[in-house]
C-alpha cells in the first residue's frame, strides 16, 4: 500500500510538467504590428495569415496604414497626436476589420505585440541620410509605448525597371542602383541598437525578379501584383518572423499556380538567409 501511494504522489508531483509540456505545443497567437503605408499592405494583408495558419500557428496582424507615408508623417503625428490612420486587423481567415481615424499610440496599445514594424516610403526607401533624420524618434516612441515588443525594419523593393513612378529619378530610373541603395540603406539600420531585425522583401522580390516570372511582380510598376508579387512578400515575413521553412509550408493561393508558388518561396527563403544580397532563383 505505502508503495502504491509513493507512485501516486509521484504522478501527481509530475502532472504540471507534464502539463507545461503540453501547453509549448500550442503557443500563444503571434502578434505583428505594421506601422507603414501600400506597402506594408501589400505584405501582410494578403496571404500571411493563411500561411502561418497552414503551419497550424496562430497570428494577429495589424496594420496602421497611410498612404504615402514617409517617416517623418508619423513623427508629426506623434508630436500633434493626430489620428490618420486607418487600422487594419487580421484576426481570423478572411477577416479584416477596418478602423478609420485611429492614432498610432491606439493601435500599439491594442494589444501586446511581439513585433512593431517601421518602413521608409518607397522614393526615400534608399535614402539613409533621409531615413535617419525621423526614424530614431519613432523608434524612442515605440519603444517607449511598447517596451516588450520587437521593433523591425520592413525592407521594401525597388521599383519595375519601366517605372513612371516620380520618386524612380532619385535612382537615376536604375532599378539596380535602387535596390542596391536600398541594401545598403537596410544593411546600416540592421545595426541600430533598437532594430531586432530586418525583414528582407526587397531582395525577396530582387530574387524573384532572376526567375522565370521576371520582372513583372508589380501591377503599376511600384506596388506588388496582387496574386504571386504579394505571396513573395508574406512568404518573406512568414520565413523570418516565424523562422519557418516556407518552402515546406503547403498552401497555396488559389490564383497561382505551383510554378509560381515555387519561385515565391524559394525567393522568399533565400532573401531570409542571405538579406544583403541577391540569389538566383533557376525556375
Amino acid at each position: 500500500m505505502k508503495k502504491l501511494f509513493m507512485l501516486s504522489l509521484a504522478a501527481v508531483l509530475h502532472l504540471p510538467l507534464f502539463a507545461a509540456k503540453q501547453v509549448d505545443r500550442n503557443p500563444p497567437p503571434l502578434k505583428v504590428l505594421a506601422i507603414g503605408n501600400s506597402f506594408s499592405e501589400d505584405a501582410v494583408e494578403q496571404y500571411l495569415f493563411e500561411l502561418a495558419a497552414a503551419a497550424g500557428r496562430e497570428i494577429i496582424i495589424g496594420n496602421l496604414y497611410i498612404g504615402g507615408a514617409p517617416i517623418h508623417f508619423h513623427v508629426d503625428n506623434i508630436k500633434e497626436n493626430k489620428h490618420p490612420y486607418s487600422y487594419r486587423k487580421i484576426e481570423s481567415m478572411y477577416v479584416k476589420t477596418v478602423t478609420q481615424n485611429v492614432t498610432l499610440a491606439q493601435g500599439i496599445a491594442d494589444e501586446d505585440w511581439d513585433y512593431i514594424s517601421v518602413q521608409q516610403v518607397s522614393p526615400d526607401s534608399g535614402r539613409y541620410d533621409v531615413i535617419m533624420k525621423h526614424l530614431p524618434q519613432l523608434l524612442a516612441y515605440i519603444r517607449e509605448q511598447a517596451p516588450n515588443a520587437k521593433i523591425v525594419y520592413h525592407q521594401t523593393w525597388a521599383y519595375q525597371h519601366d517605372s513612371t513612378h516620380g520618386g524612380f529619378a532619385n535612382y537615376d530610373r536604375s532599378q539596380e542602383k535602387m535596390y542596391n541603395a536600398i541594401i545598403e540603406t537596410t544593411r546600416k539600420i540592421s545595426e541600430l541598437k533598437d532594430i531586432h531585425f530586418i525583414i528582407p522583401c526587397g531582395t525577396a522580390v530582387q530574387n524573384a525578379r532572376t526567375s522565370s516570372l521576371g520582372d513583372t511582380l508589380t501591377k503599376d510598376g511600384y506596388h506588388l501584383e496582387m496574386t504571386y508579387g504579394r505571396f513573395i512578400a508574406a512568404c518573406t515575413w512568414y520565413e523570418k518572423l516565424l523562422g519557418l521553412d516556407v518552402r515546406k509550408n503547403p498552401y497555396k493561393p488559389d490564383s497561382i499556380t505551383e510554378l509560381q508558388s515555387s519561385i515565391a518561396k524559394e525567393a522568399a527563403y533565400k532573401a531570409v538567409k542571405t538579406p544583403f544580397k541577391v540569389s538566383k532563383i533557376k525556375k
